[in-house]
């Protein structure tokens, strides 16, 4: 189960609203849908959670560059809105990297899967660890350090974060 909020900081402090996600295919889009919950150019947190696997939250401050933070790269990568933000460079990796990997693949068919082959499927486990990525200090100015942010629970992950904010009773409101 998926749960998707938005917390937009305002004069008043932090209004919270749930957003569904099923239309948004990219970060960029992502990025859009934030700058409309805040007309004023003011940092926009989308908080999203896998129950018990993952949870990544975006902040977007006016028109800068989204950054990210993802508790789980692994878990979140078999995940469609993870995807969305597992991005090349967030992972480390050049654009275009899979191709790369398929053209030095030898398919001809007599391939035999194990656990230690480099086959595509060990190749792309490696290039998403089991582990946290993005920017660990996202939070910083908000309140969660970087060693609390990579503490966090993914199950009491969003609470955890809402309450450092000041923003506990309003992302309730929408859960």
């Amino acid at each position: 189960m998926y749960f998707a909020a938005l917390l937009a900081r305002t004069e008043d402090g932090w209004e919270a609203s749930d957003t569904e996600l099923d239309d948004v295919e990219t970060l960029s889009d992502l990025a859009e849908l934030a700058r409309e919950a805040s007309p004023e150019d003011d940092t926009v947190l989308v908080l999203i959670e896998q129950e018990d696997a993952w949870f990544g939250v975006v902040r977007i401050d006016g028109e800068d560059d989204p950054r990210i933070y993802v508790s789980d790269a692994a878990a979140a990568a078999r995940s469609s809105y993870g995807e969305i933000l597992l991005t090349d460079e967030l992972l480390g990796r050049e654009p275009g990297d899979d191709t790369a990997d398929l053209d030095s693949l030898d398919l001809d068919g007599t391939e035999e899967p194990d656990g230690d082959s480099d086959d595509e499927d060990g190749g792309s486990a490696e290039a998403v660890p089991h582990s946290p990525v993005g920017d660990t200090e996202i939070l910083d100015d908000l309140g969660v350090g970087e060693k609390e942010l990579k503490a966090l629970d993914a199950e009491d992950a969003l609470g955890t974060i809402a309450e450092a904010l000041g923003a506990s009773e309003v992302l309730e409101t929408v859960r």
